[in-house]
Order: structure tokens, then C-alpha cells, then sequence
């Protein structure tokens, strides 16, 4: 899938895969203008991708192909044990959690499950987490201190789910209560938008020490589309409020929301799963072996300060 803005890079593609072809012919030669043309695509990619519009960077996190929290378990990490259940009410498919291992690194693993086909999405409610959700999460927060394992979150979710059901056993309170529990947690906390990270759905697993963005992914109070239906009482000027949410990982960097943005192959992550997946877990186990050094004490302290001490005011 292209989006329309990719049109001249597309366009740039398919010639360069038809000189290919032409260059395969017996007698061909078209090397000089494989070579010029490359460079003129690899030009054309740099140029569209470092001048992308808070919009566009919506569209790229929303990729249907970009990688998943499926993805990021069998490229990035090393083992995965899932657990299952809040031990309350049930066991909500569209946040799983479990026993990790990244490089030498035993973690406790937390992700939003979007699915990629029709049923898997029908399944994981298209990544929005029920209250059961966020409890058996908060089972796992409290499992990882006992055992003194590190947190790992992995956030891509358009929000908590927000139908009456939900409501009715208490979404709001799931959330507030994962979010104090991760405040004060005595174990070193990594949280990273690797797609949307929307409203409290997101918030409610993000508490973190380290809070990390890939480059093309959005953070946000609420979608683009929800704003503009506010404020203009037009979901159309989706484009202009992404502009004045600040949602991208450069903004959020700017304001101190987040502390790194990790850099997706160039086109997204959509276009190099396995890159995306590496870049990811080079930044995991550089975090991990700095704050696993840090004693819970300290690392409580600090998370709280940089909570206190976010935002800026005009």
C-alpha cells in the first residue's frame, strides 16, 4: 500500500525495476543509468521523508504494514512466555503481557495486539484494551517488582476501548490504578510508541523512566479526527489539528514528553520490519544496562521528578 504523497517515489520505483528488467537483456547496457537513477530515488526518498507534515506521520503510524507487537517478539526479542488473565474477569487478547529475554536481559513484557488479518483485529479489538486489560497488566507490573525484572512496554493503541461495557467495569479506574502502580514501581520501566499511542489507553502502561518514540509514531491525547470533530465540528481538518496536538516524536522530544526517538529505515517501518525490529532492540538492551544499575530507591525518585517536571508553558 502507497499513500498518495509517495507518488513521485513510486513513480521513480517502477522505472528503476524496468531498467532492471532491461538491463537482464542480452546486449543491455544500462548499468550508468541504473546507477544515476538509484541515486536520484535514494534523493527523492531523503527529501519526502525529512519533511514529512504531522499528517503524513499519522498515515506512516497507521501503516497497515508496519510492524506489530507480533513482530517486534520474534525479530527483537529472544523469548517470550505470555501470561494470561486479570484473575478478576477475564483475559483481554488486545494487551498481553508475559515473561521476556532480550540479549541477556530477563524482562516483563507488556504490548498493545492490533492483529494484522480481519479476525485477529476482530479478536485483539483492534488494540484497544478492555479494563481487564490494563488489571492483568497491573497482575504483571506487581509479578516483575517481586521478581525484580524490568518493565518493558511497548505502546500502539488508538486508545482505551470506550464502550459502555467497558465503562460499566471500570476503564477509568483500571488505567488511574496502573498508572499510580507504575509510578512508584521498584524496577526500571522502558516504554516505546512504536505506532499511536493514544490517550489514557496508551498512558496507562507508559509510566516509565525512559519514554522512547520510533520516528514515525504519534503520541497524543486524542486522534486528529477526534480534535478537528471538536473544534471545527469537522473531522476533515484532521491535518491541521495533528499540527497543533504537537503528536510527533521530534515535538514530544522538544517539549521533554519523551527522551529518544529511534530512528525507522528510511520510507518507515513499514518498508524493513527486521531493521525496525534491530534499531528497536539495540535502544532496549543500551537502556536496560544503564538503569538495571540504578538502585529502586533512586529510580523512583527520578521517575517521579521527571513526572512533576513535564511540559512547557508559554
Amino acid at each position: 500500500m502507497s499513500l498518495d504523497w509517495e507518488a513521485p517515489i513510486i513513480k521513480l520505483e517502477q522505472e528503476l525495476e524496468e531498467l532492471k528488467k532491461k538491463a537482464t537483456e542480452p546486449g543491455s547496457d544500462v548499468g550508468k543509468e541504473v546507477t544515476t537513477l538509484q541515486k536520484k530515488l535514494l534523493a527523492k526518498k531523503q527529501e519526502v521523508y525529512s519533511n514529512l507534515t504531522p499528517w503524513q506521520q499519522v498515515q506512516l503510524a497507521r501503516h497497515p504494514e508496519r510492524p506489530l507487537l507480533a513482530d517486534y517478539i520474534r525479530l527483537a526479542f529472544d523469548e517470550f512466555i505470555e501470561l494470561h488473565g486479570d484473575r478478576i474477569f477475564g483475559d483481554d487478547l488486545s494487551l498481553l503481557g508475559g515473561f521476556a529475554r532480550i540479549d541477556k536481559h530477563r524482562v516483563m513484557l507488556l504490548g498493545f495486539n492490533k492483529g494484522r488479518t480481519v479476525d485477529e483485529k476482530v479478536k485483539a479489538n483492534f488494540g484497544m484494551a478492555h479494563p481487564e486489560g490494563y488489571r492483568k497488566a497491573l497482575r504483571l507490573l506487581r509479578l516483575a517488582e517481586k521478581y525484580g525484572l524490568p518493565v518493558v512496554s511497548l505502546i500502539d493503541t488508538p486508545a482505551a476501548y470506550p464502550g459502555a461495557a467497558a465503562e460499566a467495569r471500570g476503564q477509568a479506574e483500571a488505567i488511574g490504578h496502573s498508572i499510580m502502580e507504575m509510578t512508584t514501581l521498584e524496577v526500571p520501566i522502558i516504554a516505546v510508541v512504536t505506532g499511536e499511542g493514544g490517550s489514557g489507553g496508551a498512558l496507562g502502561i507508559a509510566v516509565a523512566d525512559i519514554v522512547a518514540m520510533l520516528s514515525n509514531s504519534i503520541y497524543s491525547v486524542i486522534p486528529p479526527e477526534g480534535c478537528a470533530a471538536i473544534l471545527w465540528k469537522d473531522s476533515n481538518k484532521a491535518p491541521e489539528a495533528a499540527e497543533a496536538l504537537k503528536i510527533t516524536a521530534k515535538s514530544l522530544l522538544g517539549l521533554k514528553v519523551i527522551d529518544q526517538i529511534i530512528e525507522e529505515p528510511l520510507g518507515g517501518a513499514h518498508t524493513d520490519h527486521a531493521a525496525t525490529a534491530a534499531a528497536l532492540r539495540s535502544a532496549l538492551t543500551r537502556h536496560l544496562g544503564v538503569l538495571k544499575r540504578v538502585s529502586p530507591g533512586k529510580l523512583v525518585n527520578r521517575r517521579i521528578e521527571k513526572l512533576a517536571a513535564m511540559g512547557r508553558f508559554k
